[in-house]
Parts: C-alpha cells; sequence; structure tokens
C-alpha cells in the first residue's frame, strides 16, 4: 500500500459520501467524483443507480476515457427530461461537483469572480443546474486544491443554495437543501458545525488542521480527536483501476503525489 496516491485516497474518501443512500442516482461531475460514484456502487452500496452520462440507465459504472459504446449495459432509456422528472425534482439524486468557490454558508459559485454581474473580471460557466440541484436533492463537493481562493467567506456570486439565512427569500421551501460533504486534498469537512458549519472530520496523512485552516478563507469547526483520513482498501484500489483504465485520475492532483506525505 506504500504506492497509494493522493488522489487515489480522495476517491476512496468521496465514495463514502455515497454510503447507504439506498436506490437513487449518484451523479459525479469530473474524473474524481465520478469514479467515487462507481467505486461506491461495485463495493458498499449497490443499490445506486448509474447513468452513461448521455441517455441511458446503466448496469454498472462506465470506465473513463475511450471505450466502445458497447460495453455500456443499458438497463433503461433516460434522456435527461426524463432524468430531471424522475431523480432531480423528486430528490432522488445524489450529486458531487466541483464548483470554483465554496463559501461558510455552503454557497456555490460557477458563474463569474471579481468586478459586478454586469463586467464580471474572470467569467466562468453561469449558474448552470445548481439553483435548482441544491434546493432539490443531496450535494457533495471535491476540490483538488484546497486553498483561500476556492473556500471564501463568501462566494462572488451565488450559484447554488446553501445555509446563509440573509440570502432566503421569506416563505421559500428551503426543506431539500442537504450539503453533506467536502473532500478536498488536505482533509475531509461536513456541514455538521453549529448552524450548519463547515467542519473538519479528517485530516489526508501528514496535515495539520493548522494547515487546512490557514489554506481558508474562513474560521473552520473540527472536531475534538481528528482522526486520519483511511488509505483505500486493497479492493478498492483494483476497482478503481478498473474504473479508469487510462489513469486520468492522475492528472488531477498537480505532480499525483503518494497519499502520505514524505516525512
Amino acid at each position: 500500500m506504500t504506492d497509494v496516491t493522493l488522489v487515489d485516497l480522495c476517491i476512496f474518501a468521496c465514495s463514502e459520501a455515497f454510503r447507504d443512500n439506498g436506490e437513487i442516482v449518484a451523479t459525479g461531475v469530473g474524473p474524481v467524483p465520478r469514479i467515487a460514484a462507481g467505486l461506491a456502487k461495485l463495493t458498499h452500496t449497490p443499490g445506486l443507480m448509474m447513468t452513461d452520462g448521455e441517455a441511458y440507465l446503466v448496469e454498472q459504472p462506465v470506465p473513463l476515457g475511450p471505450r466502445k459504446y458497447d460495453d455500456r449495459k443499458p438497463a433503461g432509456y433516460l434522456p435527461f427530461s426524463r432524468f430531471f422528472d424522475s431523480a432531480v425534482w423528486s430528490g432522488r439524486r445524489h450529486a458531487m461537483v466541483t464548483p470554483t468557490q465554496l463559501d461558510r454558508f455552503g454557497q456555490i459559485n460557477l458563474s463569474y469572480m471579481g468586478g459586478t454581474y454586469n463586467k464580471p473580471k474572470t467569467q466562468m460557466l453561469g449558474v448552470r443546474g445548481f439553483p435548482g440541484n441544491t434546493i432539490y436533492h443531496p450535494n457533495s463537493f471535491f476540490f483538488p486544491a484546497h486553498g483561500p481562493r476556492v473556500f471564501v467567506p463568501e462566494v462572488d456570486m451565488i450559484s447554488g443554495v446553501g445555509y446563509n439565512p440573509a440570502k432566503r427569500v421569506p416563505g421559500g421551501n428551503y426543506s431539500g437543501v442537504d450539503l453533506r460533504c467536502i473532500v478536498t486534498n488536505l482533509c475531509v469537512m461536513d456541514f455538521g458545525g453549529p448552524e450548519h458549519a463547515i467542519r473538519v472530520v479528517s485530516l489526508h496523512p501528514g496535515v495539520t488542521f493548522e494547515e487546512v485552516q490557514a489554506a481558508t478563507g474562513f474560521e473552520l469547526h473540527r472536531l475534538a480527536d481528528l482522526p486520519e483520513t483511511p488509505l483505500p482498501t486493497a479492493e478498492a484500489l483494483e476497482v478503481i483501476a478498473a474504473l479508469d483504465p487510462h489513469n486520468i485520475r492522475a492528472t488531477v492532483i498537480k505532480d499525483n503525489p503518494p497519499a502520505k506525505r514524505a516525512a
């Protein structure tokens, strides 16, 4: 297990976000969340449903990278309009995504950074489907580079709903807001602090809480006794390799470091 990479550890940690989720659609956006969702289905939570990202439910997760369309094992036709009605609106989906910014309220930004709405300094993708996604179904997050430009006191533009009471419309229904897990290259966090504050729940091998706090733009809460994030098992590593036969995951975290920092 000495050759375990940090990205493999992150995938293993991300897969835990889907544990015991039951028969819902697990959607991982990006290489690490996607492999993690597949790992969860093939190991601890077989009831998860998967899509091929195009138009079908599939019996087994589809590996990353070049493949033949015959490699898919479709379980049913699922165009986005049907997926939206059957999974998104009903709350029967758990998505793991990587926005550009996340703030202390759990609000996300994928739209622009700096400047104003009409004249941003950096224009990005726009809010996409995040307003609806964050209201209707559970969401978790993965960030490959934990830093103060990512974890900010308040996002530049709210693309997804969080727990900020000042931004909630009186009489609005926010009962479906369910933010669960944050995995970064430094630690695992959740929203279990006071008033849904972000809380550190484990540190990756060799990382200190002080390092995590220094890389975050707001005060963090923490467990009193922070455990070390578990390394992936041998079984998990085999599944991860099968789901990513072209090793695309090696490009996600800079320099593809080992899971255990050198002393």
